[in-house]
């Protein structure tokens, strides 16, 4: 007999393996088949990915977007990937870079900024996949869209000198920024051409490192009957809160939309998404909040 998790885990994701080899692999560690990751991280990079397991699988969309991530970038290399696993471009030294120089640069990447994707992405472009299309040449520069993207902070974290420097930087962003496009695009700025050569995610979509665990650690729980996954709305806390009386949490769970007039504590609640609690405080799902009352959107314990 297994016992069925519902929740979140946050593995702290190893280099050279997918997203998806992330979920495969937890499924067969957990025997549960409906899993899901809450955010992509490239091959190469390591740190937070978000997993959500059993019925939590229906709550990823409700998750916050910002990410932070600790990376490397490397000055005088160009590849076509924009990070060091890729083919190199060019390599031309530039030991006379300066960090004074690299910090100017740095100021016009911070706030809302127009990124390029790198050719090597998962974007879709008339239905087909960017890393597709440039593994046969089928694209150019000009054929990848632009988009806007928020970087929230870039902070220094060291600076290592060499004929290929090297950068160490801390950022916080919003979801859909590509870290490589940053490394890439700071090169040119600079005239040196850049890449990145390390990125390990350190936030994403609520959870952080202090809260992910190595897959090793995962297996052990497990083997030790110890395992304990993230509450459901673990990521949701962003969310206002809102606690039903008991009958009315019924009529909720059974797919009711109940009156503004309903939460135990009835204060001036704002419309949009919000969480849903029983008088005990106990998570229910995720409702929206309109004029008539709390629509039941995602119902994590439905009563028939």
């Amino acid at each position: 007999m297994f016992y069925m998790f519902n929740g979140f885990i946050s593995i702290d994701k190893p280099p050279e393996i997918t997203a998806h080899d992330c979920v495969s692999k937890l499924r067969k560690l957990l025997k549960q088949k409906k899993i899901g990751h809450g955010g992509t991280l490239d091959p190469m990079a390591t740190g937070v990915l978000p997993i959500a397991v059993g019925n939590a699988t229906r709550l990823l969309r409700f998750l916050p977007d910002g990410k932070a991530y600790d990376a490397k970038i490397r000055f005088g290399i160009v590849t076509n990937t924009d990070d060091i696993t890729g083919e190199v471009i060019s390599a031309r030294p530039c030991p006379h870079l300066t960090l004074a120089e690299v910090e100017q640069a740095l100021v016009c990447f911070q706030g809302t900024i127009i990124q390029r994707p790198p050719a090597f992405s998962a974007i879709q472009v008339n239905g087909k996949r960017l890393y597709d299309l440039a593994r046969r040449g089928e694209i150019t520069e000009s054929d990848i869209p632009t988009r806007s993207v928020e970087i929230t902070e870039i902070r220094l974290l060291g600076w290592t000198m060499g004929d290929y420097p090297e950068l160490d930087v801390a950022i916080a962003c919003g979801g859909g920024t590509y870290i490589r496009s940053i490394a890439r695009d700071l090169g040119e700025k600079l005239g040196c051409g850049a890449t990145l050569s390390a990125l390990r995610r350190t936030l994403s979509n609520g959870f952080d490192l202090n809260s992910s665990l190595s897959f090793e650690q995962v297996d052990a729980l497990l083997r030790s009957h110890s395992l304990e996954v993230l509450a459901p709305d673990r990521g949701l806390h962003f969310l206002p809160k809102v606690i039903l009386k008991e009958e009315d949490s019924k009529r909720w769970r059974m797919g009711q939309t109940v009156s503004r007039q309903s939460p135990l504590h009835n204060e001036d609640i704002p419309l949009g998404y919000v969480r849903i609690c029983d008088a005990e405080q106990n998570f229910l799902g995720i409702s929206e909040a309109n004029g008539n009352g709390f629509q039941p959107i995602v119902v994590l314990y439905p009563i028939n």
